[in-house]
């Protein structure tokens, strides 16, 4: 304990007294998470302003043994929120100041971002600079961070939806202290002219490295920017049938593997859709044993205009009328089968449950499926993130078994499935009372089986919460975890960065 008492009196006095909070209420905010175990407070917490002042950090921390948790604006809801892998950690909360946007390149359409740069933050100078170009959002927190949401390979369903793969050129500290630039951004000259155009510099690429790692801190990224279209028009089609999935994903992927349709699909289920709106109306009723019955499915989609499934896509054009061709063409595929009903543009602008997705297809931040939180009462919530291919067979085997698994743990099955040409990925949300023992463990136990159960069928996470994320490293090869400790042991030889996040270096 003398060795962290001495990490804090270093920051202080090189950094300044308001560089170190230790305050028990700041220590107990940042443990807090949504996830069934429970808080997770730090040692404290420290502010950088620069990434010298991370350098001095990741020093100190070598020196004294500290260990360190970086977050970026700490709205990883559903996964963690700011909470360290482990008691104990150091947060090095790097939104607080360094939230800068360092450059908006308006011929080439990049920004250069710092970590704390917020999706709203950057809508907002995008709109005050003529709004000629769009960043991709999440239809999470508007605050979630632009940089973080990227580095833990977030999405979203705009064109420019791969959110790291739409990252070019970083600025690394890594755990020995040292400063690494990747791409351009190498060059011994400093002349960085190409450091956020190009993302395949000579030499291996690295990048990648930094994505769902513990190896260093990332405080500089490129980012690129979508043009804005003149108009974007949403179309929507819901059906009855639960099985009708096969069937939606199937169309989905026609329309992807040519890309006729610029965005992906979101498919989401009844209660992901309207779940996000109210409050179940069963939950008192079984005191949270029981997963919510048809009949209450059927109420919300009576109150909604909406059924079990809801595909959501859009398209960009000169004008709304000029992709009245594009709309007939879905709307044909769509409704060859007579079982979907379409839903235009303008109906579902007047559709609560729809306006996220018109939102998430324009760049436009929004808070609105941060109401899943509330579907349960307890503010519980953990996310299950598979990717399956893009096939309606397996699209279709997989909800069933999904479904089976929810109730058999009295949970309620939410899921939108976001379509692409050959994948496509499942937000599983898992809402529950975390103010009662037993939900948490029911929560907990639906989380491992749904993970065990797809395992066995070959698909894997995407993403994953803090506390599963040894739990989904224990599930690759012994080669693949010896690969990631060895990348850790050059990057960060002492282990003070992370140690546990991704589960490595556990």
């Amino acid at each position: 304990m003398r060795k962290v008492e001495e990490f804090f009196a270093n920051i202080a006095a090189k950094l300044g007294e308001d560089a170190v909070n230790r305050a028990e209420e700041t220590v107990s905010r940042y443990g807090e998470n949504t996830m069934p175990g429970g808080s997770r407070p730090p040692l404290g917490v420290v502010y950088p302003r620069s990434t010298e002042e991370v350098q001095v950090i990741v020093r100190a921390a070598n020196e004294f043994d500290v260990a360190l948790y970086p977050v970026s604006t700490g709205n990883n809801i559903g996964l963690g929120s700011r909470s360290p892998v482990h008691v104990g950690q150091v947060v090095v909360d790097l939104g607080r100041h360094m939230n800068r946007i360092i450059e908006v390149n308006d011929k080439l359409g990049y920004a250069v971002v710092e970590p704390g740069v917020s999706y709203q933050t950057m809508y907002d100078e995008l709109v005050r600079q003529g709004n000629k170009y769009m960043i991709d959002v999440t239809s999470g927190p508007p605050q979630g961070g632009v940089m973080g949401n990227a580095l833990d390979k977030g999405a979203g369903y705009a064109p420019y939806f791969d959110h790291f793969g739409m990252s070019c050129g970083m600025e690394v500290v890594l755990g020995n202290g040292e400063i690494l630039r990747t791409g351009d951004g190498a060059l011994a000259t400093g002349n960085q002219l190409n450091w956020h155009t190009s993302k395949y510099s000579y030499g291996p690429i690295i990048d990648g490295l930094f994505a769902q790692s513990n190896y260093g801190i990332v405080t500089r990224m490129g980012m690129w920017l979508m043009p804005r279209p003149p108009a974007i028009r949403s179309f929507h089609f819901t059906y009855e049938d639960d099985d009708a999935l096969e069937e939606i994903t199937d169309i989905c992927r026609i329309l992807k593997m040519s890309n006729y349709v610029p965005t992906l699909f979101r498919v989401a289920n009844d209660l992901y859709t309207c779940g996000a709106e109210v409050v179940s109306e069963e939950f008192t009723q079984s005191g949270g044993q029981k997963s919510i019955s048809d009949e209450g499915r059927k109420r919300l989609w009576q109150q909604f205009g909406l059924g079990s499934w809801t595909v959501s896509g859009a398209f960009y054009g000169p004008s709304m009328e000029a992709m009245d061709p594009q709309i007939q063409r879905v709307r044909d595929l769509f409704g060859r089968s007579g079982k979907a009903r379409y839903i235009s543009h303008e109906d579902a602008e007047n559709i609560n449950p729809l306006k996220v997705a018109i939102n998430a297809f324009s760049g436009v931040p929004s808070a609105s499926e941060l109401g899943l939180l509330r579907w349960r009462p307890g503010g519980g919530n953990t996310w299950f993130l598979p990717g399956t291919p893009t096939d309606g067979q397996i699209a279709n085997e997989f909800q069933k078994v999904g479904r089976a698994i929810y109730e058999k743990h009295g949970m309620d099955y939410m899921v939108m499935n976001v379509c692409a040409a050959r994948f496509m990925r499942g937000l599983h949300v898992i809402t529950f009372n975390r103010e009662d023992e037993d939900e948490c463990r029911r929560a907990d136990a639906c989380y491992r089986e749904l993970s065990e159960e797809l395992v066995r069928r070959g698909v894997f996470v995407g993403r994953a919460p803090i506390d599963y994320q040894k739990f989904h490293m224990d599930q690759t090869t012994d080669s693949f975890r010896d690969a990631c400790s060895g990348i850790k042991n050059v990057f960060d030889p002492k282990g003070i960065i992370a140690p546990g996040r991704y589960g490595i270096g556990e």
